[in-house]
């Protein structure tokens, strides 16, 4: 009786549901995209465009289509996923309590008394299968489970026998049944944890199952080597309870907005959203990051700003401009060229957070801007976001850009985040890849101008003007641009 944990993991979920909700997509490879434009990556593909073509979570868009012209490209609906996960949840409920969900596909189960005999926990892993095809989705959005001594396991065999497969791995059967994965199968291990343990000699997942407690520690670097090395093991060890340290958001930039208005617009929106959600969660912030990456270049705008805790949204937007206000200044001198680097994406986070335990301010500006704070939260709470919004946004806001997005860590909550729809929101094609194709020959003709121009300044006589001229690029890379 060693099976602990029951790991459902929906198949392609985003593009599963764009199948289902499209029956013209069925049985055709299909990719999940953020935003119409080729310098983004699928979020998600369809079962098809994995198993033919290779097509994953993480490909990028031009790629996409240089290996599969006729995928179909559909922009992600995160609402809509939303809706099905607490369908499935609801339905999951009906079989086995589970627990909270790992995120939008993922959701753990734990098995108590009978139920982790191997026989009852596959009957209730068919039920589980069975339940989500009653609630009316048929065979169109299938589910893989892994069952196993521990949830880090059990989510492991789920990726084992995909599409719609059942894999139960049982204590007597560690460590060998794990032998024939890739290092990058087991959660936990990404890329530069990947090379990390190739420094420390271990290039196969036998090699590491065979290496002891203390040289995982080492090669990880903390006591999260002791705890991969018991979970290998069927150890059923307690998961940390971590506190929130970050509350961000990023987007790559429709190419309408990629001007310095275009990018300043999405900037507060993006803010103002983090901002919301930071309050939502009872919260105070003491740090800033804000990026700005550029088309055509490696250099990058990047500030990082401490300052005393706070949480509204005014007194943060502010801070956000002044710094902005550089790389505006970087236009008007000549440092900045905007039509031959445009702005490409941007993020914002804020960092150091803190329970707020004091309430009210004694500063009457302060006051004020709380007071606005929580207005612009009620009213978008209760019409959707952005119903009510400052004028800094209204670019963003009227482009519809920087709409809700599905972590990979949580659940995300759509009042805090789903757009309210009042607004004019220029319609996507169903089908998004004419779109797309000619967004890619525009990159690429924007692509052999700047070739042609880099070239033309590289045999400029000496001495000549040029943003990228001016100084050889530090170690901070924003100073020479900014």
């Amino acid at each position: 009786m060693t099976l602990r944990c029951l790991f459902v993991d929906f198949d392609s979920f985003f593009a599963s549901v764009e199948q289902h909700d499209d029956p013209r997509l069925r049985g055709r490879p299909v990719a999940v995209i953020p935003v119409a434009s080729t310098t983004t990556c699928c979020i998600a593909a369809s079962k098809e465009a994995k198993r033919d073509f290779g097509i994953k979570t993480g490909t990028g868009v031009a790629e996409a289509l240089q290996r599969c012209p006729d995928i179909a490209l559909q922009i992600a609906r995160p609402a809509r996923y939303v809706h099905i996960h607490h369908q499935f949840l609801a339905a999951i409920q009906t079989c086995i309590p589970h627990g909270k969900a790992a995120s939008v596909d993922e959701v753990p189960c734990w098995l108590i008394g009978r139920e982790r005999h191997r026989d009852n926990a596959i009957a209730i892993a068919r039920n589980i299968k069975r339940a989500l095809r009653d609630i009316g989705f048929g065979d169109s959005l299938t589910c893989s489970i892994g069952i196993a001594p521990n949830k880090f396991l059990a989510k492991t065999a789920s990726d084992m026998n995909k599409p719609d497969g059942l894999t139960v791995i049982e204590q007597a059967e560690l460590p060998h049944v794990l032998h024939a994965l890739e290092l990058r199968d087991l959660c936990g291990i990404g890329p530069a944890m990947e090379a990390r343990l190739h420094r420390a000699g271990i290039e196969t997942v036998e090699q590491l199952c065979a290496t002891s407690r203390d040289q995982l520690r080492r090669a990880w670097g903390s006591i999260e080597g002791e705890r991969f090395w018991m979970q290998l093991r069927g150890f059923d060890i307690p998961e940390r309870i971590t506190q929130r340290s970050s509350i961000g958001h990023s987007n790559v930039l429709d190419p309408k907005l990629r001007t310095p208005a275009g990018m300043r617009s999405v900037l507060c929106k993006l803010l103002a959203k983090a901002a919301m959600r930071l309050r939502h969660e009872d919260m105070l912030t003491g740090s800033m990051a804000i990026r700005i990456r550029f088309v055509g270049s490696d250099a990058r705008f990047e500030r990082d700003l401490r300052f005393a805790p706070l949480d509204d949204t005014p007194a943060l937007l502010r801070l956000l401009c002044d710094q902005l206000a550089v790389a505006e200044r970087a236009v008007e001198h000549g440092r900045w060229n905007t039509r031959r680097h445009p702005p490409l994406s941007v993020a914002v986070t804020l960092g150091d957070l803190a329970p707020k335990t004091v309430r009210g301010e004694l500063m009457a500006d302060r006051h004020r801007a709380q007071a606005a704070s929580v207005l612009l939260d009620k009213i978008n709470q209760k019409y959707g976001n952005s119903a009510l919004y400052l004028g800094s946004m209204a670019s963003a806001v009227k482009a519809n850009a920087a709409p809700m997005r599905i972590p990979f860590q949580h659940v995300p909550d759509p009042a805090l985040e789903e757009e309210t729809g009042l607004h004019h929101v220029e319609q996507v094609p169903a089908d998004a890849a004419d779109l797309l194709q000619v967004r890619m020959n525009q990159f690429k003709v924007l692509a052999e101008k700047n070739h042609r121009m880099r070239e033309a300044e590289r045999h400029r006589p000496s001495g000549s003007g040029g943003w990228n001229r001016a100084k050889p690029v530090p170690s901070s890379p924003q100073a020479s641009l900014f």
